[in-house]
């Protein structure tokens, strides 16, 4: 049976809807203002990385059916851990201050 559960790497898939905190308090007299969409910095784990990451976990693991949510949170958690180690490297690599 194929499962479709991930879309391929390489297809596009619409981002996921923001919302904005606090939007029911606001009056219909004032305009709504988002914030300019600022670009990821180099650290940023973002939705398509975390999808293509979710995609080769549910791959590697032979596409099983039903387990969308878990695999998405291992590959939250997998690019997270990454993240920390790198910046734990890039912190150990700074030159040690001459000891006396």
């Amino acid at each position: 049976m194929k499962s479709d559960t991930y879309p391929s790497p390489g297809a596009t898939t619409p981002e996921p809807p923001s919302y904005a905190a606090g939007a029911s308090s606001m009056s219909d007299d004032q305009p709504a203002s988002s914030p300019a969409p600022s670009a990821p910095g180099p650290d940023a784990i973002t939705f398509e990385r975390i999808r293509e990451r979710a995609y080769e976990l549910w791959e590697r693991n032979h596409r099983p059916e039903g387990f969308e949510i878990e695999f998405w949170l291992l590959a939250e958690r997998e690019l997270r851990k990454e993240r920390e180690r790198r910046k734990a490297n890039d912190g150990s690599t700074a030159p040690e201050p001459p000891s006396q």
